[in-house]
């Protein structure tokens, strides 16, 4: 069982849900850095949009994400931390990087269950233009990739359990 599992995704893949029982089922510890950032600047990821702009939430979450401990631990990090290549690095040494893939039109009917999520990304991009220039950079940092359109959230957390019990990363 490898020490440090990170789920990586769009807003709204699941990552909070998926991770919290994927912690569960390990025994691991579970960090959520959406709430870490929120913690730490005593405001949602929302208001620290607003006030703030994209780019300094981005700039949050990689601090979070360089400070976290990464021994015996579920991440569940922030949609645009593929963004920021020494924090993918530093997930993918600690050990395998999991992308959540679910398709554009599901993700969409989940962001819309809950608008102000404080999705990091310029306030003139579409959300189908967030997922377009993400996608690839989700591919390219995960070690495994998991289908979750129509899946449910505890299947995903047995399917993940399942893989990176058997597999080493790279396999």
């Amino acid at each position: 069982m490898p020490g440090t599992i990170s789920l990586i995704g769009m807003p709204g893949a699941g990552k909070s849900t998926v991770g919290v029982l994927l912690a569960k089922m390990s025994g691991l510890a579970f960090w959520d850095t959406d709430l870490e950032i929120q913690v730490k600047a005593g405001a949602t990821l929302q208001e620290i949009l607003e006030d703030e702009g994209y780019l300094k939430l981005r700039a949050r979450e990689e601090q979070v994400l360089m400070s976290v401990p990464l021994d015996d631990a579920v991440i569940s990090t922030g949609g645009s931390v593929v963004y920021s290549e020494p924090v993918m690095l530093r997930l993918r040494d600690a050990g395998p990087v999991i992308y959540l893939e679910v398709d554009i039109d599901e993700l969409q009917r989940r962001v819309a269950q809950t608008p102000n999520r404080g999705i990091a990304s310029q306030s003139t991009y579409k959300f189908s233009d967030i997922y377009d220039e993400r996608t690839p950079l989700y591919r390219r940092y995960a070690h495994y990739t998991i289908t979750c359109s129509g899946v449910s959230a505890d299947n995903i957390a047995t399917d993940i359990l399942s893989i990176v019990s058997q597999e080493s990363p790279g396999a």
